[in-house]
């Protein structure tokens, strides 16, 4: 399984005698499965179990029962890992990195460093074909660390109580996506996946061309996130990390009914983990801008 978020892609499970794997060979009497490369595929389109799915118009499939194997469990224990690290380096750079006038340059650096080496560790693991513990939780400790400063920074310069709301914020739209998704409300099919990343693509795009207009034009560049805008832009990009979640279960629910590996389940938190970042970010500008301090 493949992590989530707008700027990666995914790959799907496939079994080989009774062991899941990754593009492996169809079993005698099983479905036709390609041997195309998992990451310049939709994984949707050549599910080796579509024909058994029966959201893509299949009779359902039928769960393996095997042992060393992902299973729910396993997923919740590591994306707590992950989380929890996020949790736990966000708190030691609020505490330890003070964005006041004197140290507030210096903050913002490394603040900008960690972000940077995050990114690189998320990409590294993202072209793996198999999940490095140390890689996923790295990613995450760097992480945190961006976002404890621009947290704090948030809140001493703009409003207190924004990050307490952004964090409530991400928690509610995690309960309302995944209560969604279990209710079988939100229906992950090829045509919404499809629709979820040509729109985050769009939605990136469109914040880079954001960003290089306000670095070499000054300002707030295009105004996308800032104003009016900004908060419109705001809600399409909660709305399209909850889209994202929604393919998050998508791909635990399949890794944990095909059997899938249990080091899977490190790929499930990364993604996981990932996901729930960008709803925080984009719940701390809304909130910042709907506090009138944009």
């Amino acid at each position: 399984m493949r992590s989530s978020n707008p700027v990666f892609s995914r790959r799907g499970f496939s079994r080989d005698n009774g062991q899941a794997g990754f593009n492996a060979a169809p079993q005698a009497g099983g479905p036709a499965v390609g041997t195309q490369n998992p990451y310049a595929t939709n994984p949707y389109a050549t599910n080796p179990y579509a024909q058994t799915d029966p959201q893509f118009g299949g009779a359902g499939p039928q769960a393996p029962a095997r042992s060393g194997v992902m299973t729910i469990d396993d997923v919740v224990t590591r994306t707590a890992s992950t989380l929890g690290t996020v949790v736990l380096t966000a708190v030691l750079a609020w505490v330890l990195l003070p964005v006041d006038q004197d140290n507030l340059g210096k903050s913002y650096g490394i603040a900008i460093g960690a972000a940077l080496v995050g990114l690189v560790l998320a990409l590294v693991q993202s072209f793996k074909r198999k999940p490095v513990p140390a890689l996923i939780l790295a990613y995450a400790a760097f992480e945190g660390v961006f976002l404890g400063v621009i947290s704090s920074a948030v809140s001493t310069y703009l409003s207190p109580g924004v990050v307490v709301q952004a964090v409530m914020g991400t928690m509610a739209v995690f309960a309302g996506v995944l209560f969604a998704y279990k209710m079988r409300w939100i229906r992950v099919t090829r045509r919404f996946y499809g629709f979820v990343m040509a729109a985050a693509m769009g939605f990136v795009l469109l914040m880079v061309a954001n960003l290089l207009f306000s670095v070499f034009g000054g300002g707030d560049g295009l105004g996308f996130r800032s104003g009016g805008l900004g908060i419109l832009f705001g809600v399409i990009g909660i709305i399209l990390g909850a889209c994202f979640l929604a393919l998050d279960f998508k791909q635990v629910e399949d890794g944990v009914t095909y059997g899938a590996p249990r080091e899977e389940s490190w790929m499930a938190a990364f993604g996981l983990t990932m996901t729930l970042v960008w709803i925080y970010l984009e719940m701390l500008r809304l909130f910042s801008i709907l506090s009138g301090n944009d």
